[in-house]
């Protein structure tokens, strides 16, 4: 029972934070229109996603990205035709996050703060890291040979990206960095923090 209990607040936080995504994305972008009726944007929405990571964990972070951010796509003209690439690549960041912040440092077994705050911001940089090169990287490619965009086209947009997803892991890493660490502690005596599991060595 306490396990069911658990899965469904995972659940519950998960669509909190893919809502959030959603609504950051959606509403608080700085869109910056491409050639050829693109757009490349400066948003937070991965802050949520990355938050959700250390929260809830790799997966349930990344679907909550993936997810939230995937329908904003959606419902967004110019940004639909790329909604498969976004669910991918935020759900991949969810997962390095998860994987940095609960497997190698496991952070929700430590009480010492500066413990958490310093790998909290590592897994931050890992996430949002392999974003900055993934997202220009993938998204080339997937303009060219899946969508069919000019070569010249979705250079200029891959260069553009590079430079707004840059920024925008920067700005994520330091409210992630300071929304984790405020929200974390009361989490924790509130009952709301689900601790991760950790497999168990011989």
């Amino acid at each position: 029972m306490e396990q069911r209990n658990q899965t469904v607040m995972k659940l519950a936080q998960t669509a909190l934070l893919a809502a959030l995504c959603y609504v950051s994305f959606t509403f608080l972008q700085i869109k910056i229109p491409m050639p050829g009726g693109d757009a490349t944007s400066i948003h937070i929405g991965n802050a949520f996603c990355v938050l959700g990571a250390l929260l809830l964990g790799g997966w349930y972070g990344g679907l909550a990205g993936a997810v939230g951010m995937t329908i904003a796509d959606i419902m967004d003209p110019i940004y639909i035709v790329g909604a498969p690439k976004t669910f991918v690549l935020k759900l991949c960041i969810g997962l390095i996050v998860g994987l940095v912040a609960h497997k190698v440092a496991r952070i929700n077994e430590s009480s010492d703060k500066k413990y958490v705050v310093k790998w909290s911001v590592i897994a931050c940089v890992a996430g949002l890291g392999f974003n900055v090169v993934a997202d220009p990287l993938v998204g080339y490619f997937y303009k060219q040979y899946i969508l069919g965009q000019p070569q010249q086209m979705a250079e200029v947009l891959a260069k553009w990206s590079t430079a707004t997803t840059f920024v925008n892991a920067v700005i994520s890493t330091i409210l992630v960095a300071f929304l984790y660490n405020a929200v974390r502690p009361i989490l924790l005596r509130s009952g709301l923090l689900v601790k991760q599991k950790q497999q168990k060595t011989a």
